[in-house]
């Protein structure tokens, strides 16, 4: 087999055009499994329904149309919960805080983000793992703000040198405005916290009501505390965000073996359950409110009862999430990426590889918890986060498929060949499809072995921590102008360095 080589020193090409892959090639539940599926969902709202709804969710419920149980349980009939998706947003847009780096979420259209609210970050350093920061926030949401291949972040750590629940909140939302102009995603300890940061939201933006004109931000609520019972500050932010016109991610995420069956497709139904009880709760607020489903079927090691993020069976579960989504015709977001292991090693690699990708090609319009995570979403790393990107361009790429297009067969140009040079180097097509059908990496070796060895033998961890430092040397993003910021740190009490 004839082999070519490129030449040492090859600049890397610019990345293909960043219109997001539809997925949905991949179907892990057959027809029969899909519809027994989504079936039992809803004989589960229908005969078991949901606990603790708190007072204002009980009634707005019951005034539109759900029962209630003996015991207090609110329930929803299929015809309810049906009608309720029928009047749902089906397409869901994000606009970045620079509008046009927006996304719209429905349709199988595949975006990869951050997420976890991880407690710990991974110095490269020194090796080890210590307390997560407000400034370790700011530094891997600037690294999401250079990667091509992410396309918006969720707070990935938990800033533990703040305590007070509403300075948290505020100097988390802060922290993630001023760090990308990609579209972001916060989360709340109380309604009460929600008004204070769309304040600040619309002073960054110009003035009062601008962002319900351009909302950046999507909320982070994990609406059901499962198996099957209503969380009630959750559903109090939610009422918030709605009032405020904050667009929503509902979270469903019990764990398989704990607090849903342990059977994959009893999980799913149960997942899929609490998932469209938020649902039809979001739309009894406001027909049509922008609201993406979380649903994320995390899986128990059942040798131990802890979590594990990286198995296969996370792998299956949350593509079929996704599919069971899709189905619907509902704005999906499942977890994938959330690797046991604790550094970016081998085990790193396989285990994000393929979650991730059977996400993507299950046609998840959000994969969270994708990006940066180690040690099962407790530990985040700057260095994880950039070679991630690179991993997830080809996952990307991936979903793209075979495309068929104008001279993509061409015979003509193959008898010219054949009959002349011998090689395709050098046609037109291939010049011309250099960047649109091939996807580089940025830190991912492809040299040769002695190629390798002569540049240095720099490892994917090697060439990350000089990446990240390169990003964390460039200047200060300045879509948040500094005028703007000078009066938000003026009147509230931002805690991030200027």
């Amino acid at each position: 087999m004839r082999r070519t080589r490129t030449k040492r020193g090859t600049p890397r090409q610019p990345q293909i055009s960043a219109t997001p892959p539809i997925g949905g090639r991949f179907m892990p539940l057959g027809p029969e499994s899909l519809k027994n599926i989504t079936d039992t969902a809803f004989e589960i709202l229908e005969r078991i329904g949901i606990s603790n709804a708190p007072a204002d969710i009980r009634a707005l419920a019951l005034d539109n149309g759900a029962t209630e149980r003996a015991d207090g349980r609110l329930l929803f009939s299929r015809v309810l919960v049906e009608d309720m998706i029928a009047k749902s947003c089906k397409r869901v847009e994000l606009p970045g805080f620079i509008r046009d780096r927006g996304i719209e979420v429905g349709g199988g259209r595949v975006h990869i983000g951050t997420g976890g609210a991880a407690v710990q970050v991974l110095e490269s350093s020194t090796g080890k793992f210590r307390d997560s920061k407000l400034s370790d926030l700011y530094d891997l949401m600037r690294i999401v703000d250079t990667c091509d291949n992410i396309h918006y972040s969720l707070r990935p750590v938990v800033a533990r040198d703040l305590e007070d629940p509403l300075t948290l909140d505020i100097n988390t939302a802060f922290t993630a405005m001023k760090a990308t102009s990609k579209p972001i995603g916060t989360s709340f300890f109380e309604p009460e916290n929600v008004t204070p940061v769309v304040e600040m939201f619309d002073e960054a933006l110009g003035g009062e009501g601008a962002f319900a004109k351009q909302p950046f931000c999507f909320a982070s609520i994990c609406h059901v505390v499962p198996p099957l019972t209503l969380a009630e500050e959750a559903c109090g932010v939610m009422r918030e965000c709605v009032r405020l016109g904050m667009p929503l991610q509902i979270c469903s995420a019990a764990q398989a073996g704990a607090t849903s069956p342990a059977a994959l497709a009893g999980a799913l139904a149960q997942g899929l359950a609490e998932s469209l009880a938020g649902l039809v709760l979001v739309n009894m607020m406001k027909p049509g409110f922008p609201c993406i489903l979380a649903f994320l079927p995390f899986i128990s090691d059942l040798r131990t009862g802890a979590m594990t993020g990286g198995s296969g069976e996370a792998a299956v579960a949350n593509a079929a999430a996704a599919q069971l989504l899709l189905n619907l015709g509902i704005p999906s977001t499942v977890s994938a990426g959330m690797t046991d292991a604790k550094t970016a090693d081998a085990q790193s690699g396989y285990e994000k590889g393929y979650t991730i990708a059977l996400a993507a090609q299950a046609g998840a319009d959000m994969i969270n918890l994708s990006v940066g995570m180690l040690g099962s979403i407790m530990a985040a790393s700057k260095e994880a986060l950039v070679i991630d990107d690179d991993m997830c361009g080809a996952i990307l790429r991936s979903v793209r498929g075979v495309e068929m297009f104008d001279g993509a067969i061409d015979l003509d140009m193959i008898e010219q060949v054949v009959t002349g040079e011998g090689h395709f180097l050098g046609t037109a097509q291939t010049l011309d499809l250099m960047t649109k059908e091939y996807v580089y990496p940025s830190i991912g070796d492809r040299q040769s072995v002695n190629d390798w060895l002569e540049s240095g033998a720099q490892t994917i961890w090697d060439k990350a921590i000089i990446r990240a430092a390169e990003i964390d040397a460039l200047p200060a993003p300045d879509h948040l102008s500094a005028e703007i910021e000078a009066a938000l740190r003026a009147r509230l009490p931002i805690h991030l360095k200027a």
